[in-house]
C-alpha cells in the first residue's frame, strides 16, 4: 500500500479524493488545504484527515497529489522531494520552465517518481486510437469551453491548449522545426482564443485551437496519415478509424462496400470504417493507479516529469510568439 495525502482539495481536488479512496494499492491518510471553509466542508463530508500543515501530512506519506493552484507547484513539489517522496501533480508542471526543470533533475538525480496530470492521455478516445497512430502527418484540434472564471489567471494555452500538447508530441515523434502562433485577449487580461501552427522536421504539421468563450464546448482531434483519417472525440470519448487498403474483390463479404477509384491506372481503394470501443474508465482515477504501480514496481510514470517540461517548453513557445504578435500590433502606425 502506498500512502498518499493531498495538497488542494477544490473542484478538482475532490474528484482526486473520491478517485483515491477506491484504489485498492492507495491508503489515503488525508489532506492540506490553506482554505479553512473548504478544509473543513471537506473532513464532514469525506470523513478524511485534515492536517494543520503541509510538512505534517508530506512527512506522513510516501508519496503526495498536488492538485494546488499551479503556482504552488514548484514549491511544494521540491519539499516533498527533498523529504524524499513521490510526487504527482496536476498539469501544467509548474509555472516557469526553470522551475520544471529543478524538479526533472531532481527527481531524476534522487530516483523519485514524478508524474504529471495531462489525464487525456488515458481519455478512453486516445487509447481507443492509439493503436491506430502510425506516422501522423497532419493533426487538427478543437478545444473550446464555455466561459469559467477559474482558470482565467493564466493564458488559455496553458488552461486548455496543453492537453493537446502533450497528446501532440506524444503521437510525434520529431523535433518541432516552425511554430507560427495567434490570441486574443476577450474576457480576461490574458489570451482567452489562441490559434498555433506547429511543424516538425519530419515534415508532419499540426494546427491547434483552444477557446474558453466559445457557446458549447468541444474536444476534437483529426489526424491524418498514409491511408487513415482517425477522429477523436475527448467529450464523448469516441475514436474512428477510417483506413485504405488495397480493393481486393474476392476477399469483399461486404453487400454494399466502400470503393474509391484512384482514377490514372492507380486503381482501387477500399474504405474500411472502425470503430474501437474499450470499455469506459475513470481516467483521473486510471493516472492514480498507474502513478502507484509506478512506485510499487519501480518503473517509469506513464507521463514523466519530463513529458511535463516538454509540453509546457512548447507552450511558452507558443505564448511568446503571441506576445510578439501582439506587441506588433499595438507598435503599428494604425493604433500608435
Amino acid at each position: 500500500m502506498i500512502k498518499i495525502g493531498v495538497i488542494g482539495v477544490g473542484h478538482l481536488g475532490k474528484i482526486h479524493l473520491n478517485c483515491l479512496k477506491h484504489i485498492e494499492t492507495i491508503d489515503l491518510i488525508g489532506f492540506y488545504d490553506t482554505n479553512d471553509i473548504m478544509a473543513k466542508e471537506v473532513e464532514q463530508v469525506y470523513h478524511i484527515k485534515r492536517f494543520s500543515t503541509e510538512m505534517d501530512l508530506i512527512n506522513q506519506c510516501d508519496a503526495i497529489d498536488i492538485v494546488a493552484p499551479t503556482s504552488c507547484h514548484h514549491t511544494i513539489a521540491m519539499h516533498a522531494l527533498r523529504m524524499g517522496k513521490h510526487v504527482f501533480l496536476e498539469k501544467p508542471i509548474t509555472s516557469t520552465l526553470a522551475d520544471a526543470q529543478e524538479i526533472v533533475t531532481y527527481s531524476k538525480t534522487n530516483n523519485l517518481k514524478v508524474q504529471v496530470g495531462h489525464v487525456e492521455r488515458f481519455n478512453d478516445a486516445y487509447l481507443e486510437a492509439k493503436p491506430y497512430l502510425h506516422n501522423p502527418l497532419f493533426v487538427e484540434a478543437h478545444r473550446l469551453a464555455e466561459f469559467n472564471p477559474r482558470g482565467t489567471d493564466v493564458s488559455v494555452v496553458l488552461d486548455l491548449m496543453i492537453h493537446d500538447i502533450d497528446i501532440l508530441l506524444n503521437m510525434i515523434k520529431s523535433p518541432i522545426s516552425y511554430i507560427s502562433a495567434n490570441g486574443v485577449s476577450i474576457v480576461s487580461h490574458q489570451p482567452d482564443i489562441a490559434n498555433a501552427r506547429i511543424e516538425f522536421v519530419n515534415g508532419a504539421t499540426a494546427n491547434l485551437t483552444a477557446s474558453r468563450i466559445a457557446l458549447k464546448k468541444m474536444r476534437k482531434m483529426r489526424v491524418f496519415q498514409p491511408n487513415a483519417y482517425i477522429t477523436m472525440d475527448f467529450l464523448v470519448k469516441e475514436a474512428d478509424i477510417m483506413r485504405l487498403r488495397d480493393y481486393v474483390p474476392e476477399d469483399d463479404n461486404d453487400a454494399f462496400p466502400l470503393i474509391v477509384d484512384l482514377g490514372e491506372n492507380r486503381g482501387k481503394k477500399r474504405i474500411f470504417i472502425e470503430s474501437p470501443r474499450k470499455p469506459s474508465i475513470n481516467a483521473i482515477e486510471t493516472e492514480l493507479q498507474t502513478f502507484a504501480d509506478s512506485i510499487i514496481n519501480d518503473k517509469p510514470c506513464q507521463i514523466s516529469a519530463e513529458d511535463g517540461y516538454k509540453a509546457l517548453e512548447v507552450a511558452y513557445q507558443i505564448m511568446d510568439i503571441m506576445e510578439k504578435q501582439t506587441q506588433k500590433i499595438k507598435q503599428s502606425p494604425q493604433n500608435l
